[in-house]
């Protein structure tokens, strides 16, 4: 019997992705399903196909519990915090993510360009620039920006996305230090820092590239804050959790030449309205925000979701 598959992200738009699927088994499109839609159909399907950037669903124990015949999780992203691992793991699952796929993820340089294009938005005031150009005014005396061979870029995390952006940045010929336990950097254009208060008292810029574990997880609060300069600008294309929203907006109420540009919100897979930063933002144009695009480029979606679909079809034909 040919192996049930459920979709619960958008994938029809993506070259050759809904091929592959439908090569393997019996597929169910639903591109933006709540969880209790997905909690009342999942018994009927082997495998469910999602990527956090476009699904409200968390799979947690309410759902896999309905899950009585379910063999596999497959997700389309580097990160899995829209899944609950532990419980998953427990009841036997394999999860098929990109987050090992070393040959794969390294042709994927969407989200460092997005952080990059992030940085020069920031610097250069572009979002309101262009509101306030909308609305009839002509006035460059408020948006004067920064220049990026006059600044400081401070890199937090130096894996794969971290080290693009650095490279980006070098580019613009920008001082870049990075502060990053884990690595050691042999190149001699970037500068390695021991101490990360180092980085947090000399950048300009603070990018963040690291993943969420317990230890990033609200890394970024009022004690980084206490330390930045006071017109720093933010960038984060990581995930909305490693940054204190609540240490975030204070930090900005009291230095209003700090900006931030993010593509993330904390637990913004099921509560992202309720962000203390979006509702910052929706009265203070220090904040820009996108709606983490960071992968959504089209090649990026055609490396990363035919390569997951490619997965779960060797699975199935290991499984049968």
């Amino acid at each position: 019997m040919q192996p049930k598959i459920l979709v619960i992200t958008p994938v029809r738009h993506i070259n050759g992705v809904a091929e592959i699927l439908e090569s393997i088994g019996q597929v169910t499109y639903m591109d933006d399903p709540s969880l209790l839609e997905v909690i009342d159909v999942i018994s009927k399907y082997d495998a469910i196909y999602t990527n956090p950037n476009k699904s409200k669903v968390f799979i947690g124990s309410e759902l896999i519990d309905a899950a009585k015949n379910l063999k596999v999780i497959c997700t389309a992203s580097t990160g899995t915090n829209h899944i609950d691992k532990e419980y998953v793991f427990k009841m036997g699952l394999p999860i098929l993510a990109l987050t090992e796929e070393r040959a794969v993820i390294n042709r994927i340089s969407s989200t460092a360009e997005l952080a990059f294009a992030l940085t020069m938005t920031g610097l250069r005031h572009v979002v309101r620039s262009h509101n306030n150009a909308l609305e009839g005014e002509w006035d460059y005396t408020k948006y004067i920006g920064r220049q990026m061979n006059c600044l400081t870029i401070g890199v937090l995390g130096f894996g794969r996305l971290g080290a693009m952006y650095s490279r980006y940045c070098k580019a613009f010929d920008s001082r870049v230090i990075v502060y990053d336990p884990y690595k050691k950097i042999d190149n001699s254009d970037i500068e390695q820092v021991d101490n990360i208060d180092i980085l947090l008292a000399e950048s300009d810029v603070i990018a963040i590239h690291v993943h969420v574990t317990d230890e990033t997880q609200s890394m970024v609060n009022d004690e980084f804050f206490e330390k930045m300069k006071s017109d720093v600008l933010i960038v984060n294309t990581s995930r909305g959790d490693i940054v204190n929203e609540l240490d975030l907006v204070s930090f900005l109420e009291k230095n209003p030449s700090a900006r931030v540009a993010t593509d993330v919100l904390a637990d913004e897979v099921r509560n992202r309205l309720e962000s203390p930063l979006l509702k910052y933002a929706q009265n203070h144009d220090q904040v820009t925000i996108t709606q983490h695009i960071g992968g959504m480029s089209r090649e990026a979606q055609e490396i990363a979701y035919g390569h997951a679909a490619n997965r779960l079809k060797k699975y199935f034909t290991n499984y049968n």
